[in-house]
């Protein structure tokens, strides 16, 4: 147990850092090209600096990728296999990334992410004990599951955001699954109720 809580510990302490880099250069990115006047400039200049935006926030999209595929996973397996199938998953994401690109390495990664934790869904709406979760509780897996479902998809809208009619139709299960596994999360209490016509008991929480 204690392994597996240094493990969740240092996999929160990592995606809290890439997140918060993202968020450094996103900002910085946003005020330097307002205060530069780069969108009057001509096109060639502002391609030139959206690709070197893009090139220095690339490493950091890609470890957030990494991370939410070891993350999926974590809830499945125990820490001794969870360890093997991250080298796995480095090993893989690097030689897709030699042979056919990194776009398409990520594209593999979140594919198996989206499966597995379309397992997960069904486990935690099933009710199972098997998965790994901090917190107990059956409202609170199916959120959890729901928000992780939610983040995958986004990840994966942002890659095929070209194709237009698969990009509405991944926002919206997005924005679905967030927000239902937001409300489920944190008001379980008023949601149980109003679906059953129930007064909510602590018991609820562990269907």
């Amino acid at each position: 147990m204690k392994l597996k809580s240094s493990y969740d510990f240092y996999l929160i302490l990592a995606t809290a850092l890439v997140l918060f880099a993202i968020s450094v250069i996103s900002i910085y990115g946003m005020f330097y090209f307002k205060f530069a006047q780069i969108h009057q400039m001509a096109p060639a200049v502002k391609f030139s600096y959206m690709n070197r935006m893009n090139s220095f926030v690339a490493p950091f999209v890609i470890s957030l990728i990494l991370l939410l595929g070891i993350c999926v996973p974590k809830r499945l397996l125990p820490t001794f296999w969870l360890n093997r199938v991250t080298v796995l998953l480095v090993i893989v994401t690097g030689l897709t990334a030699l042979w056919l690109g990194i776009r398409t390495s990520l594209l593999v990664i979140l594919g198996a992410s989206l499966f597995l934790q379309l397992i997960v869904l069904v486990l935690a709406l099933a009710g199972s004990k098997s998965l790994h979760f901090h917190k107990k509780g059956y409202w609170v897996r199916l959120g959890s599951s729901l928000i992780h479902l939610g983040l995958i998809l986004f990840v994966l809208d942002l890659l095929l955001h070209e194709q237009k009619t698969l990009h509405l139709f991944l926002f919206w299960v997005t924005t679905g699954a967030t927000v239902a596994g937001m409300l489920f999360c944190f008001y379980a209490e008023q949601l149980v109720g109003i679906i059953t016509g129930k007064k909510y008991t602590s018991s609820d929480n562990n269907i």
